[in-house]
């Protein structure tokens, strides 16, 4: 499983010209389901992003959790993030899992953060989509999970 989380003032996704999702000051997590991963390791992952502390206290520190700024979360599914470009010049993506086992992962992902208390919005699973993200800081982690 690879995620990029991007810690972002407002995030959005669009789909054919209409607005599914919206938050505010959160996180943006780009989730890619790999070959193999299943429900234990998505929970994992999803409580690694909920306590994360990516955003600044008082201080200016990043010391603070996604809890404890109140902020929100948007999830989009992301296959590409697993693309192996070692051979050649068009990605191979073999390393992603198949849409019908990716899927239900990606929504364990949110559904395990929604669980937890966070306000969680997604993206649609396997359309194209746009996102529309003012990024801050910035500040972008890739976990490999």
């Amino acid at each position: 499983m690879r995620i990029v989380l991007q810690r972002v003032l407002r995030a959005a996704v669009e789909v054919d010209g209409e607005e599914l999702a919206r938050i505010g000051p959160g996180l943006l997590a780009l989730v890619c389901v790999a070959r193999g991963d299943d429900a234990e390791l998505v929970r994992r992952a999803a409580q690694k992003v909920a306590g994360l502390r990516l955003f600044e206290d008082a201080a200016g520190r990043m010391n603070l959790d996604l809890a404890s700024v109140g902020g929100g979360i948007l999830v989009v599914s992301q296959f590409t993030l697993l693309a192996d470009t070692s051979r050649g010049r068009r990605p191979s993506f073999e390393g992603a899992a198949p849409g019908d086992l990716a899927a239900p992962l990606v929504e364990l992902f949110a559904e395990t953060l929604r669980l937890a208390g966070f306000v969680v919005a997604s993206g649609r699973f396997a359309a194209h989509m746009r996102i529309e993200l003012v990024n801050d800081g910035p500040v972008t982690l890739v976990l490999d999970l």
